[in-house]
């Protein structure tokens, strides 16, 4: 077997699953070199170099990758962080190593008033209204500020969501109702972000959410499986917004509360903006990688694009990577040579679960009691859920996050922990896998959302949709 060898820059449990289909290659031998953003045990278990880098700064991942430059065949990026700060331009550029992630000029998820801006020029029907606010126009007038901001909740009737311009993971955006329910609290999380920088204040849209991710070589655009992720902290979407709890793909294409033709609307979208997007720049193979992933609502009166970003979802791409029947190590050559013209996928149903810390997500102050404080910073036990997963094979799958190796033990940090992927011939199947799986993992004082694509989730998901529908005669 051919040797290749690939370097794959690690921040959690996302990457953990593409550390996963890599040494899985049964037409290679694949030697894994890893910079992670901490001692992953999943990782180093794979790793034929392990090194740790907490900021994962790309003086560091250069250096790295320079020693080693004669054993690497290509790199693989998954967090944005590297890829904004221009992780392939340096490596290509010094190095001639291929990188499979978009340039440094098309990490799009560096700036969500940028976003809205590409949106507006090329589908501006899905783009819901928005208005940036910039610091630099208003010179630390206090009072300025809140006289637009309130100017346009008036336009708006007070529906609307805060973002900040720069990434914030999810957690820095606010809902009108959610996270604030008076113009003056509005007013003082919008100026929490505004201090530091641009924000966006846009219209809420009322529908159900989706993603939409493609592999891309920068010419061809290959639309994966539909996956749909759980923001908030809690059972019943209650709860701060989170990096995401959970996530989950239906047996095929699409999910259970889209139709063929929504769902068929969506990928025609995602192919517009890539299109659109795609005439702009000169460099053909600038966009390789995952280099849309679009989050959708689907709403009464159509589709509306809540965000793109220029790397894979996490966690919804750990839903799709364990079912890629194409080696991945042909798929990443195929993106790098620019002859990307499908990717095989198995078609069953997938569900993710992740376990996460006690106080991740508000979790103590908001059920006090729930986690016994003699299991908080215990090692996390894995022992029953390996031996679920040798009973289960390739259906249940576990990818250790936010966690480290300290003298042999694995410890739980601060993010999610560990995400917990079971598969199955349908979404039923799939999710009592991945919720025994996350139960028997014992320590750390680890908690999870149960109702991860549960039955009643999705019936409410349907019936919602039905009523938007019904909204549009």
């Amino acid at each position: 077997m051919e040797t290749v060898g690939v370097l794959v820059v690690s921040y959690g449990a996302r990457e953990a699953a593409m550390v996963d289909v890599l040494a899985r290659s049964q037409k290679y031998n694949v030697e894994l070199y890893i910079v992670d953003k901490q001692f992953n045990p999943f990782n180093v278990e794979h790793a034929v170099e392990h090194v740790v880098s907490p900021s994962l700064d790309v003086l560091d991942i250069f250096k790295f990758a320079r020693g080693r430059r004669d054993k690497l065949d290509f790199v693989v990026v998954g967090s944005e962080k590297p890829i904004i700060d221009g992780l392939r331009d340096l490596v290509e550029g010094e190095l001639g190593i291929p990188v499979v992630c978009p340039k440094r000029e098309f990490a799009i998820e560096e700036s969500k008033v940028r976003q809205r801006l590409l949106f507006e020029e090329i589908a501006p029907d899905a783009n819901p209204r928005f208005m940036v606010f910039d610091p630099k126009n208003y010179d630390g007038d206090r009072s300025k500020v809140r006289v637009d901001v309130y100017r346009w909740l008036d336009e708006l009737g007070n529906q609307v969501v805060v973002k900040p311009d720069r990434p914030s993971a999810g957690k820095g955006v606010g809902v009108w109702g959610d996270h604030f329910v008076s113009r003056d609290e509005l007013f003082e999380f919008f100026m929490s972000s505004f201090e530091f920088g641009a924000v966006i204040i846009e219209e809420k849209v009322d529908g159900e959410e989706s993603s939409c991710m493609a592999f891309c070589d920068g010419r061809h655009f290959i639309p994966l499986p539909d996956t749909r992720d759980y923001k908030r902290a809690f059972d019943g979407d209650v709860g701060p917004n989170t990096g995401g709890m959970g996530s989950y793909k239906d047996v095929g294409n699409r999910l259970p509360f889209l139709t063929v033709i929504e769902h068929e609307r969506a990928i025609g979208l995602a192919r517009r903006v890539f299109d659109g997007w795609n005439k702009q720049i000169c460099d053909v193979s600038a966009l390789r990688g995952v280099p849309l992933y679009l989050a959708f609502m689907h709403t009464g009166s159509g589709i509306k694009i809540l965000e793109i970003n220029s790397r894979p979802g996490d966690p919804e791409s750990i839903n799709l990577f364990p079912l890629i029947r194409d080696d991945f190590v042909d798929v990443c050559f195929k993106m790098i040579e620019g002859n990307l013209f499908g990717v095989d996928l198995d078609v069953s149903a997938s569900v993710l679960t992740y376990k996460v810390p006690a106080d991740y997500g508000g979790y103590m102050d908001a059920f006090p009691g729930r986690v016994s404080k003699l299991d908080m910073g215990t090692p996390v036990d894995f022992t029953e859920v390996y031996r679920l997963a040798k009973r289960f094979g390739d259906r249940l799958r576990v990818y250790p996050g936010s966690m480290e190796l300290r003298g042999g033990y694995s410890y739980a940090l601060k993010s999610r922990a560990v995400g917990v992927l079971g598969i199955g011939d349908s979404l039923e199947e799939a999710r009592v896998l991945s919720q025994e799986g996350a139960m028997v993992i014992s320590g750390g004082g680890l908690w999870n959302r149960v109702d991860i694509a549960s039955a009643e989730h999705i019936a409410r998901s349907v019936r919602h949709m039905e009523c938007l529908r019904g909204s549009r005669v």
